[in-house]
């Protein structure tokens, strides 16, 4: 058994009292690499072996949140530079360092990816191991590539003076000779090699068009989660890890701020496999806030509660899902009942099942909530991918008219048409660097509807 929190805290920032645990950061020099399925075999192994370990997710990503919090068994949020203030992110820091013996956060894409900006804002992972103290454990795919994977490691080791690579984990190794090869390619560039994994299809988690299967979808989850950690138990010294950890350090917080307002004191909420997509952070702050969050399934031909003051559709695959919400009646009528007298509000796939209709990939038109003016379709698709800074044309469930929202946009959906002159703008966007992207989403009566997931309200 691994010690608990006493000896693995040594703190030495003047910011952190001794209790906060210290931190690790996966990252990888690019997308692919394993970085999801070698940090949920960590957390899950760490956590079996008694330590109580917290999740946190660089960027955007409102899916992997939900697999940390399966593997450690305690909330995982995301982290974004980009789009969170300095008090929101050092409060999800401090939570997380104050509840935890030891912090395994996942980077997204490569280590250094963002947008161009201001060092320390560009949304980018190195930002967060940067802003807390975290050393970067490496994980590289290997695969095609022996001693040669130390430069692209050396690279990332020298990129940016503002972090420390503590070691790398090789991915997709094809033999024992393989591994010896590249490990002496580490050695070379005094890089420790903390575990080898091979090439093993078993390990690999689902996948879909947006990312993981969801995990409440994932068959078999904790079996799998199981089989992660057994394998990075056996692949992986844990110990050598664990003491590579450093200190979290955090900047004087005079506590967590909460990254959007409730729309509502009681809030009914879609929640099945057609509309899974929010960030927790979001329902978290809500809560904190004295709301009370509601579910209810559409795909189940459920109605929105009636005694909540609000409604709201989050993303998902409501795509996959057209014909079957096209037969909910019930549904259909009770959520257009609702919205004669009380505020709905849809993001990304909710907006799609606002609209007039939805055409799926095998180019066949559904019948949608017909709540907006919007048509969409999945069968011409086009990547929609980015961060969105949003200006309210109108005060909505957001705050007041010209309230700056910071969000992020990922669908393959397009609009079909554009929408008739009478229907209103709900925001105006620009992306991360500043560009013009126009009118944004819609408002018509008590309803409204994005394809940007809102992560914070801009305050400056």
């Amino acid at each position: 058994m691994i010690p608990r929190r006493a000896s693995l805290t040594s703190v030495s920032s003047p910011f952190a009292p001794a209790t906060f645990a210290p931190g690790l950061l996966i990252g990888a020099p690019r997308s692919g690499s394993g970085k999801t399925t070698i940090t949920l075999g960590l957390q899950r192994a760490l956590m079996k072996r008694g330590l109580i370990v917290r999740g946190l997710k660089c960027g955007p990503d409102y899916i992997d949140p939900a697999f940390h919090a399966a593997a450690t068994g305690q909330p995982s949020v995301n982290l974004d530079t980009f789009a969170m203030p300095d008090e929101l992110l050092t409060g999800f820091a401090q939570d997380a360092a104050q509840h935890s013996d030891l912090i395994i956060a996942e980077g997204s894409m490569g280590l250094f990816d963002g947008v161009k900006g201001v060092q320390g804002r560009t949304g980018a992972s190195a930002d967060i191991a940067a802003l807390f103290g975290w050393p970067v454990v490496l994980v590289i795919d290997v695969s095609g590539q022996a001693q040669s994977a130390a430069a692209v490691a050396l690279g990332c080791m020298n990129f940016d003076p503002r972090i420390k690579v503590a070691g790398v984990i090789l991915n997709k190794v094809a033999s024992e000779r393989h591994r010896r090869l590249v490990a002496d390619g580490m050695e070379s560039i005094g890089l420790p090699v903390f575990g080898a994994l091979p090439r093993e299809a078993s390990l690999i988690l689902p996948e879909r068009h947006l990312g993981l299967v969801q995990a409440a979808e994932t068959a078999g989850l904790h079996a799998r989660l199981d089989a992660l950690g057994d394998a990075l138990a056996a692949a992986v010294d844990l110990d050598a890890l664990i003491a590579s950890a450093a200190s979290t350090r955090l900047m004087p917080s005079t506590g967590l701020q909460h990254a959007l307002p409730p729309p509502g004191q009681r809030i009914a909420i879609a929640r099945d496999e057609a509309f899974s997509f929010v960030y927790a952070h979001v329902e978290a702050g809500w809560r904190a806030q004295g709301a009370s969050l509601f579910a209810f399934s559409p795909l189940a031909d459920e109605a929105p509660p009636s005694d909540c003051d609000v409604c709201w559709l989050p993303g998902g695959y409501p795509e996959l899902h057209a014909g079957k919400l096209a037969a909910c009646a019930h549904f259909r009528d009770s959520m257009r009942a609702f919205a004669g007298t009380r505020p709905v509000h849809g993001e990304c796939g909710g907006y799609m099942v606002l609209g007039d209709s939805l055409e799926d990939a095998e180019g066949i038109n559904h019948a949608m909530l017909g709540l907006l003016p919007v048509a969409t379709s999945f069968a011409k698709r086009k990547l929609n991918l980015g961060y969105r800074v949003a200006r309210l044309q109108a005060k909505s469930l957001f705050g007041d008219s010209d309230t700056k929202l910071i969000g992020h946009e990922f669908h393959y959906a397009s609009l079909l048409s554009p929408a008739p002159a009478e229907a209103q703008t709900l925001a105006h966007c620009t992306d991360a660097e500043g560009r013009d992207l126009g009118p944004a989403g819609h408002r018509q009566g008590f309803v409204s509807g994005t394809f940007f997931h809102a992560i914070a309200r801009d305050e400056s």
